[in-house]
């Protein structure tokens, strides 16, 4: 891994980025939306997580953060850890998953190509962490974490979409709890 992407600063605020294994569409179904929510929550509530802006793609997650607790990299690891478990046991025991048997087998096939793994894989290793250091940074990275969606073309305005802190920025109460900043 680069340089560039290491978590350097223990106390600083972060722009992370992670994706599915082969970028696959996860993302697609509420139940998995829920359980990632609700490790953001329980990372807000108990790990020291404080989120200023994230949002959940159908392959892929945009979060801006701080760890008050842990370094930021053990945090993400535990997230991601914890999340991939939590997302394929859902999966495994949705019936009404028409895509069950290839996801289970596409994570199996990661898991099994990486040394590191035992079982599965559901995450790409990498986070690309950017430190923020400025204001007009972190507006860059919470502006392009919200417009994510638009510019998939899911929604014509980011606040619209539901698994995002966009909504906490416009006024609505979202789903995750955050920082605005």
């Amino acid at each position: 891994m680069s340089r560039n992407y290491k978590f350097k600063n223990s106390e600083g605020l972060y722009f992370v980025s992670f994706a599915t294994v082969f970028w696959i569409d996860v993302f697609v179904r509420l139940p998995y939306f829920d359980g990632l929510v609700q490790s953001l929550n329980y990372c807000v509530d108990n790990k020291g997580m404080e989120v200023y802006a994230w949002c959940i793609m159908p392959s892929h997650v945009h979060l801006v953060f701080r760890s008050t607790i842990q370094k930021p990299e053990d945090l993400i690891r535990d997230f991601k850890s914890f999340t991939s478990k939590e997302v394929i046991g859902l999966i495994k025991d949705n019936n009404q998953e028409s895509r069950r048997e290839w996801l289970l087998n596409s994570f199996k096939k990661a898991g099994t190509a990486n040394g590191n793994n035992t079982n599965n894989q559901f995450w790409q290793q990498h986070n690309k962490p950017v430190e923020l250091w400025t204001p007009a940074i972190i507006d860059q990275k919470i502006d392009y974490t919200h417009n994510n969606p638009v510019v998939a073309g899911f929604v014509e305005n980011d606040y619209e979409y539901l698994h995002s802190s966009a909504r906490d920025y416009a006024g609505t109460k979202g789903l995750v709890k955050v920082i605005i900043t």
